[in-house]
């Protein structure tokens, strides 16, 4: 009985499939770099974006009303998010600031300020000389002591020097001073630095910033306390009117820090004979903010003066020195308050030049001498109050101590209590009320209620943008084909072919 044996080989369909596999690995991978290379259309943003709202108004999908609604109510919310964003930035640029008060805690000791006096009468009559008389002619208005008016022609007097004339002219502070204590200590005219400022010769007591005087209590009592005479029979009598005519009678005074020069013509208050004055101080230290918050001057941080003449600047020191500086300039002389090593004008300069240049000056923010405030200052808040001196009992004391009359006392005595409050201090201090921190936050919680977005979902939009920049647009709709290339169709056909030439090879089966 024959024996059939029918095999069945089916190699052709078993090396044709590692040649496909191959073929679709390679075309995968290179779907996947094609696929990496193009950019996203706007609906697949969409749709993939962290922007609340973007994917139900761009996204893939029929367009109807419900993605109509969408796109509005982003709209909506992007137009309020912007404004409010607008409104904070405005804020923001505005710079606020508020002031913080921070009362200090007692101390033991506190630094007695510096106080400067004047009396307001500038030269004594009976210390003017002839020569002062016609040299100070039209700065004080006095009338010349010959019946030719003190032609120059005819007289001959030496040039006048306007230090010496306001050093020996001046009120003398040992003639004034009557009695003086600190602290319960005696003090006297030794205590005192000779300054000059716009009244002439002054006097300041504790005027070392290297060894300020501390006062240890607070109240009456434990500060300075002088009792002055103001001289009133050596005021200048008025024959006419100048620039530098005074009808007042009294001294003037100004509380500074040591580092401050005296500016006692603006700053000073005055003190009329007559009565007890009572100055209750408190130290203020006040920071300000500099710019774009304020206008305050910060320290240089150099170890040489900023202002030359001065050991630090402040607003006094600056208006002196810029007021020196016009002064030189249009009289090319200085005057006597002014620093510097600079030629001292004469006194006509004064009048005819000085006095003119310093008015036409003037203040303000506006004025070519303005002077911005230092960040850290140290001012001293004042209480004035005063009494009637002296009673009757006293005015008779009085007139027998010093051999005057009651009258005199009455017309010429003064006294002058300055003291601490308490041995407190206030610090002020300027803040920005509405930081970069602070916009920041606020506009983060204003992204996330009308849009829920936040920084990263700002890259993905400018990296969205930077796609279509370099990558160029896609055709919307236009999906990738899913097609074979065509090489790897003829693969196929060809691995088929040779599977069926192999098989025609195989030997036929035996027959029956």
């Amino acid at each position: 009985m024959p024996i059939e044996i029918v095999c069945k080989i089916k190699f052709a369909e078993e090396d044709a499939k590692p040649k496909e596999k191959e073929a679709g690995d390679e075309q995968s991978l290179l779907g996947a770099a094609q696929g990496a290379a193009a950019p996203r259309d706007l609906a697949t943003f969409a749709s993939t974006s962290t922007l609340h709202g973007l994917g139900r108004a761009c996204g893939r999908g029929p367009h109807g009303l419900r993605r109509t609604l969408w796109a509005l109510a982003l709209l909506t919310s992007l137009a309020a998010f912007l404004y409010q964003a607008a409104g904070l930035a405005r804020g923001y640029l505005t710079r606020p600031h508020l002031v913080a008060m921070d009362p200090a805690a007692p101390a033991p000791a506190a630094g007695f300020p510096a106080v400067t006096l004047c009396n307001i009468n500038r030269f004594r009559h009976s210390a003017l000389s002839d020569a002062d008389i016609f040299h100070l002619a039209n700065l004080t208005g006095l009338p010349p002591k010959d019946r030719d008016g003190h032609r120059a022609a005819g007289l001959r007097y030496p040039e006048p020097d306007m230090v010496d004339i306001l050093n020996r002219t001046g009120h003398q502070l040992a003639d004034m001073l009557k009695s003086c204590n600190f602290s319960g200590h005696h003090c006297s005219a030794s205590n005192f630095s000779v300054v000059y400022t716009r009244y002439g010769k002054c006097y300041t007591f504790n005027a070392d910033p290297q060894s300020s005087l501390p006062s240890r209590a607070g109240g009456m009592g434990s500060g300075l306390e002088i009792m002055l005479d103001i001289q009133q029979e050596e005021y200048l009598p008025i024959w006419r009117e100048t620039n530098e005519t005074s009808f007042e009678a009294g001294i003037r005074v100004q509380i500074h820090s040591q580092e401050e020069p005296p500016y006692i013509h603006q700053l000073g208050f005055g003190v009329s004979p007559g009565f007890q004055t009572f100055v209750s101080c408190q130290e203020q230290r006040l920071t300000y903010l500099p710019q774009p918050w304020g206008n305050c001057r910060a320290e240089s941080g150099l170890r040489e003066p900023e202002l030359q003449g001065y050991s630090a600047y402040s607003v006094s020191a600056c208006r002196l020195r810029c007021e020196k500086e016009a002064v030189l300039q249009r009289c090319h002389c200085r005057m006597v308050h002014m620093p510097g090593n600079e030629t001292i004008c004469p006194p006509n300069i004064y009048i005819e030049c000085a006095d003119h240049t310093l008015d036409s000056l003037g203040g303000g923010s506006e004025g070519p001498c303005f002077c911005p405030t230092p960040c850290n200052l140290t001012r001293y808040g004042k209480e004035i109050s005063m009494v009637r001196i002296p009673n009757r009992g006293s005015a008779r004391y009085l007139a027998r101590k010093y051999n005057r009359n009651e009258t005199y006392i009455r017309e010429n005595f003064l006294v002058l209590d300055v003291f601490f409050e308490a041995l407190t201090s206030e610090a002020m201090e300027q803040r920005a009320a509405y930081g970069l921190s602070a916009l920041l936050g606020d506009l983060g919680g204003q992204m996330g209620l009308f849009i829920g977005a936040s920084v990263l979902t700002l890259l993905e939009i400018l990296d969205y943008i930077y796609e279509q920049g370099v990558l160029g647009p896609t055709e919307a709709g236009v999906a990738p084909s899913q097609d074979p290339p065509a090489d790897l169709h003829r693969g196929h056909l060809h691995a088929g072919a040779a599977g069926a030439e192999r098989a025609e090879s195989l030997p036929k089966p035996w027959p029956h």
